[in-house]
């Protein structure tokens, strides 16, 4: 990877750490692993870095970020699927997609959703064992310039 890309995704990630907008990441245990997630308004992705992931940026776009951890911390492959469901029980699918960067290995997924709309997400994970969980959380969804 050239210093140009390892710069642009390390302050990628500093501006999404640091931002009033993001919200923590939140982990679930599931036998000994540990799915963590994560919603971020795309917009606080760098046009470049977007870019390079297919992900469409836009104020009514957030991304869902999905890894599985094993009880040594480290990624491993899982079957990622979900679903998003606003209040007024409009569906989206959930179309993860698998990104690997050295051993690090995430799922990502992309959400439309109107200004300080009210989601619920469901995402299941299932582990190379089989060992599965099913996630459920609401997450309220603002647009961001």
């Amino acid at each position: 990877m050239n210093i140009k890309i390892a710069l642009g995704k390390l302050l990628c990630l500093a501006a999404i750490t640091f931002s009033p907008l993001t919200i923590a990441e939140q982990m679930q245990r599931f036998g000994q692993y540990e799915l963590h997630y994560i919603v971020i308004p795309t917009t606080m992705l760098q046009p470049e870095i977007a870019k390079e992931y297919g992900i469409s940026r836009g104020k009514d776009r957030a991304l869902v970020n999905v890894s599985v951890l094993n009880g040594e911390n480290k990624a491993v492959n899982a079957e990622i699927t979900g679903n998003t469901q606003n209040l007024l029980g409009q569906l989206q699918d959930l179309d993860f997609k698998k990104v690997t960067e050295g051993e690090a290995i995430y799922y990502l997924a992309e959400i439309r959703f109107a200004d300080q709309e009210v989601h619920r997400i469901k995402i299941d994970a299932r582990a190379p064992d089989g060992k599965s969980t099913l996630l459920k959380f609401n997450q309220k969804l603002y647009w961001a310039e």
